[in-house]
């Protein structure tokens, strides 16, 4: 959580940098994407380890001030058309983590079934053992 965190705070801090000195915002559009992508990660550790709430506070403070960076630097719409992008992205990640759970229990399954088809040629094998040896015993055969 910690190394997300970091992460965040100094991609918003190459952001509000670069857009303090004039620069254009196509030049940062990288470093927003990151800074999105490490904003989501952290709300959802924040969900299931509520004790780095307040570094989720801090986040948000930030995410208000780029707020404010790209209406007044940035082009009419430039603010709405970024949350726009941020649901394709969160939606393009929701479906990404979707194909990876889809593989992961493909996988499993496949594991599982290997092992079952192990498991029923050595219960065949030892099955088959069994009734030759009894075969060899009923035809007199001693060890």
């Amino acid at each position: 959580m910690l190394a997300e965190i970091a992460a965040a705070n100094a991609a918003f801090a190459v952001i509000k940098e670069a857009l303090n000195n004039g620069g254009e915002l196509a030049a940062v559009g990288a470093k927003l994407g990151e800074y999105f992508g490490l904003k989501s990660e952290i709300q959802k550790k924040v969900k299931k380890d509520s004790s780095d709430f307040w570094e989720l506070e801090k986040i948000k403070q930030q995410e208000d001030e780029l707020r404010e960076m790209l209406i007044y630097n940035g082009r009419a719409g430039l603010w709405d058309d970024w949350l726009k992008f941020q649901a394709e992205e969160r939606k393009k990640r929701d479906k990404e983590a979707k194909e990876l759970k889809a593989k992961q229990a493909r996988r499993r399954e496949i594991a599982y079934n290997i092992f079952v088809a192990i498991l029923i040629g050595l219960a065949g094998i030892t099955g088959i053992g069994i009734v030759v040896l009894m075969v060899m015993v009923a035809n007199g055969w001693r060890p």
